[in-house]
């Protein structure tokens, strides 16, 4: 009896020993980062900044699955003497040691006035991440949509003043 017993609990203590040692698939967490640009900045400049933080989550090995480029807005209140700022959200899969570059190099620019990044987790997160995702990646494909149309109307335009 002793003997089967042994078997049994080495056989169990070896199948947890593999589970805890054994290296997890994917451990990439999804994040959300807001940051906001200063005003006094080109279309062109404000679009360098943006291409500048997604190639630090690009060389940190993260997913980015959406962006929302919100604009131009108004602040809740004057941040470097400013009342306004371009608002942009990124939307990506990564590890947390990216979080840490991804921050440093946010702190590290003087064209971003703030930036909040936020860690979802838990199931209920997960879902309102995947909406925010769908949103973003809808409100991309929609002015290549709108562009579309007045080029299609054009020609029917033409056709009828013929």
């Amino acid at each position: 009896m002793l003997p089967k017993f042994l078997l049994i609990f080495g056989q169990l203590t070896l199948q947890l020993y593999t589970w805890a040692i054994k290296p997890k698939g994917n451990n990439m967490t999804c994040y959300e980062t807001l940051f906001v640009i200063k005003p006094t900045l080109t279309e062109e400049e404000i679009a360098a900044q943006i291409a500048k933080v997604k190639d630090v989550l690009a060389k940190e090995g993260a997913e980015l699955v959406g962006t929302n480029d919100m604009g131009m807005r108004k602040l809740a209140y004057q941040v470097e003497k400013h009342a306004r700022g371009y608002y942009t959200v990124l939307f990506y899969k990564a590890e947390g040691t990216t979080i840490e570059e991804l921050e440093r190099n946010l702190k590290i620019n003087e064209d971003v006035m703030k930036f909040l990044t936020v860690k979802y987790t838990k199931n209920k997160e997960l879902a309102q991440f995947d909406k925010l995702v769908a949103a973003a990646n809808k409100k991309e494909a929609t002015p290549v949509a709108e562009t579309k149309a007045p080029e299609a109307a054009a020609p029917a335009t033409e056709a009828t003043e013929a």
